[in-house]
């Protein structure tokens, strides 16, 4: 397992570097941020004397490799054109919010969805499965900036009950992480059901209740242990869009993250900031892929038995001996 682990690391350096290099290329087609910068009283003299000094007169291969040779060697993320501040320095600032939200928002998706997937599993093709299933639809069916903007006006300003921008007390935090949990909600509940619904006809379930075994042991330690396999991959893609997805729920209620940041960056032509907020970003991802594909072994047996067996046999290959010399064939 150890060995699998630190090849799926190797693999996430050529992933980021090629994502690092797209977004080098887009950023440099998009216009010159120089001109945007300076205004248009700039004289001509001032964007050459502002481009030299910010290195976009190089070589694009030779501004790509400075950038990433900053990175390898300095953590240095390159500073700011708009604010003039270290780019690591505000992501290492900002990055901790959005990470505190994703977690809360997944800690929300994955309880609602998961026990709305066992209820809606156990009362097949009842009133509560439908009413489940159809909730659930409705609430993936919402647009996040329509959601959001809908419970910003109705529960902060009309009716006053929560704060509608900023993390200054516990209240803030509520509307962002429930907008931002709800939505996958669906995916979760629906992938649930179905695993479920194939996991409980299976013989070892029959087999379990025919020894008397308490319904919910059967079902908790049974059956929902053995269901949670595909429940696993669809929480890594979620997990990975819910870092990505920040964007729009942080620029709506106003919140200091990684996405409002990018967002602010995209819209200035920030060139480093861009960049840097997008590498962090791509990097959280592949490390959400990576510690999914290390719960596979944990949720099942045959993947931690594999890879052992894997390792036992080539520790077992036998050596071919050496021909002695002087030794016709």
């Amino acid at each position: 397992m150890l060995t699998y682990v630190l090849r799926r690391i190797g693999i996430m350096i050529p992933v980021v570097l090629g994502i690092l290099l797209i977004v080098f290329a887009i950023n440099r087609m998009s216009g010159d941020p120089v001109a945007a910068l300076l205004g248009g009283d700039a004289t001509p003299e001032q964007i050459e004397a502002e481009r030299d000094r910010l290195g976009l007169n190089d070589p694009l291969p030779v501004q790509f490799f400075n950038y990433v040779k900053g990175i390898v060697t300095r953590f240095d993320l390159g500073t700011s054109y708009v604010s003039k501040r270290p780019v690591s320095e505000q992501i290492v600032a900002r990055l901790p919010t959005t990470l505190a939200i994703t977690m809360i928002s997944l800690l929300i998706s994955s309880l609602v969805g998961i026990t709305f997937g066992v209820i809606s599993a156990l009362n097949q093709n009842t009133k509560v499965d439908y009413i489940l299933t159809v909730a659930a639809l409705i609430v993936a069916s919402l647009p996040t900036f329509w959601f959001a903007l809908m419970l910003v006006l109705i529960v902060s300003v009309k009716l006053g009950w929560l704060p509608a921008t900023g993390l200054d007390s516990f209240k803030h935090w509520i509307l962002p992480c429930v907008v931002s949990g709800l939505g996958p909600v669906s995916n979760l509940c629906r992938t649930t059901r179905s695993s479920m619904l194939e996991v409980i006809r299976q013989d070892y379930i029959r087999t379990a209740r025919s020894k008397g075994i308490s319904e919910n042991k059967v079902i908790f330690k049974h059956a929902l242990k053995n269901a949670l396999f595909p429940v696993i991959t669809v929480f890594g893609i979620i997990a990975s869009f819910s870092v990505g997805g920040q964007v729009v729920v942080e620029s709506i209620f106003s919140i200091p993250g990684i996405g409002a940041y990018m967002m602010e960056a995209i819209l200035s032509r920030d060139y480093p900031v861009v960049q840097g907020t997008v590498l962090i970003l791509s990097f959280l991802i592949c490390v959400i892929n990576l510690l999914v594909d290390i719960a596979y072994g944990f949720a099942d047996p045959r993947i931690r038995a594999r890879y052992t067996r894997q390792k036992s046999e080539k520790r077992k290959e036998p050596t071919q001996p050496s021909q002695p010399q002087g030794v016709n064939a």
